[in-house]
């Protein structure tokens, strides 16, 4: 028997010139699973992406879900990407497993929080007031400099990866500062010295839809190694908590131990595992 894929809509060519497709799998004319492909960018070399690949539980175990993960792959180099991404649930060791047997590397972790009911207090001497217009202009180039080696996909240079930043960045904060959903606060001594910074916005999560997410979070220079990271996520609770969240969610990337022990200890825990593969 055969397992492919066949189209289960239209190719999707979307405003910022990306596209996706929703895809059935399926064994000769059986239906026995469902995924989708998009991409994460106009400009070459691209990256393309695999999303929710589902096998129905009475054909799982039988080689379905590689077989159709290759199969994805193949449409993708014909879509000129040159790099796949996955996000796999850090709950699915058959899915992991998979993924790692078929060259996937890992590149970092979604964790979550379950937030308490009252703001956690901030350690004294510390105060966090939102960013001011200036600031966040200055705080920009910096993100997007800093953001920019995540998105470096094979074959792309370091300018093309600043360029991919600025687009990303100019997608997901359309308005600025003034942004619906998000917000963007520093932290400061006494003396009044910013300690550091971080921008909250939303993100839709599996199983929990659109929650609170941090998506940078800054010391500065100077700064470092003070506790001041720890503040500032507790600074991020205090905003998520009064947007009336009951989650909080972050990315840690992988080999980031120092990170990764901070959110723990914060109560943090791993939901999906984030993984990429060169297509050669």
């Amino acid at each position: 028997m055969t397992t492919t894929l066949r189209p289960a809509q239209p190719l999707q060519q979307n405003s910022d010139g990306t596209r996706s497709r929703t895809y059935e799998v399926r064994v000769n004319s059986r239906h026995v699973g469902a995924l989708e492909l998009a991409t994460r960018s106009a400009a070459e070399p691209r990256t393309g992406v695999i999303r929710d690949l589902w096998i129905d539980e009475q054909d799982r175990r039988r080689g379905r879900g590689t077989v159709a993960a290759l199969a994805a792959e193949e449409v993708l180099r014909s879509w000129r990407c040159t790099g796949v991404a996955v996000s796999v649930p850090a709950d699915a060791g058959p899915a992991l497993r998979m993924a790692t047997a078929l060259g996937y590397r890992e590149t970092g972790r979604v964790m979550v929080k379950e937030l308490p009911a009252e703001p956690p207090a901030l350690p004294a001497g510390s105060a966090g007031r939102p960013m001011t217009p200036a600031e966040f202009d200055a705080w920009l180039e910096v993100a997007i400099v800093e953001y920019a080696p995540r998105l470096v996909a094979p074959g792309m240079s370091a300018e093309q990866g600043v360029a991919a930043s600025r687009a990303d960045h100019a997608r997901m904060l359309p308005a600025g500062r003034e942004t619906p959903g998000t917000a963007f606060h520093v932290v400061e001594s006494p003396q009044g010295a910013i300690l550091g910074s971080v921008w909250v916005g939303e993100r839709e999560l599996p199983g929990l839809g659109s929650v609170p997410y941090v998506y940078d979070v800054r010391v500065e220079p100077g700064h470092r190694g003070q506790g001041h990271g720890r503040t500032l996520m507790l600074l991020a609770e205090h905003s998520a908590l009064a947007a009336g969240a009951r989650h909080l969610g972050l990315y840690v990337v992988e080999g980031n131990t120092p990170a990764r022990r901070l959110y723990e200890s914060l109560g943090y825990r791993d939901t999906a595992v984030n993984a990429v593969k060169e297509l050669i």
